[in-house]
């Protein structure tokens, strides 16, 4: 392609000129007249009408949420491990009732509870999407992260839901919220009602399985209530 680029910038040098004049009619005065074409704008990108709807299935209820489309980084990564299996056998490893569960670290899957949330060290992460106007309402999906100021990146895996129903608006900005759920709201509220022991793991393991479903927004709206923007 390298070879190529010389000869058709040529091309089009020779060839403009020679373009206008044929494509050009004698003004009344015996001027030339050479008609541009403005070009016109790129059309918007055609919203899809359907979403995934990611099925979260425990053995104290099933969760519903769909991710956020101005999310992309954390809506593609979550999406991909939902499908793949990867958060199958996971555990909702800290529950905080008045708060948020939290959930999805790969070593709930071990026999070893001492390093549940401890993620691996060679785990990637996921850079910030600090949206406006996203916010820690009841059941929003967020990503959990390192402490750190404001933009420090998301795990790739571990989130948390939460079940304030007053919203944690305190973490507005602060973390990444990519989705909210739509359905099992109350199911939230029961695994953060879970006894507890150290660090706010649960006595008994709250597993998950994950699906995810594409469905069209309108079905969505009709099956669970839930309202995209316009």
């Amino acid at each position: 392609m390298r070879g190529l680029l010389p000869l058709m910038l040529s091309l089009g040098l020779l060839t403009a000129p020679a373009l206008a004049q044929t494509s050009s009619m004698p003004a009344p005065e015996g001027k030339v007249k050479v008609k541009i074409k403005e070009p016109k704008a790129p059309k918007p990108a055609k919203k899809s009408s359907k979403d995934e709807v990611v099925t979260i299935t425990t053995d104290q209820g099933i969760i519903r949420l769909i991710l956020f489309e101005d999310t992309p980084l954390h809506r593609a990564n979550f999406l991909q491990k939902a499908q793949s299996g990867f958060y199958n056998g996971t555990t909702f490893h800290r529950v905080i009732e008045g708060f948020m569960v939290q959930g999805g670290d790969a070593n709930t899957k071990n026999a070893d509870p001492n390093d549940d949330g401890m993620g691996q060290p060679t785990d990637p992460t996921i850079p910030a999407e600090l949206v406006p106007g996203h916010q820690h309402n009841y059941g929003a999906v967020a990503a959990a992260r390192q402490g750190g100021p404001a933009g420090t990146p998301s795990s790739n895996s571990q989130f948390y839901l939460v079940e304030n129903h007053d919203g944690t608006h305190f973490l507005d900005g602060q973390y990444s919220v990519f989705g909210q759920v739509i359905q099992g709201l109350e199911v939230i509220d029961k695994i953060a009602k879970v006894p507890k022991g150290d660090r706010d793991r649960p006595t008994a393991d709250v597993k998950m399985t994950m699906k995810v479903e594409k469905l069209k927004k309108k079905k969505i709206a009709s099956l669970y209530g839930y309202q995209y923007p316009a």
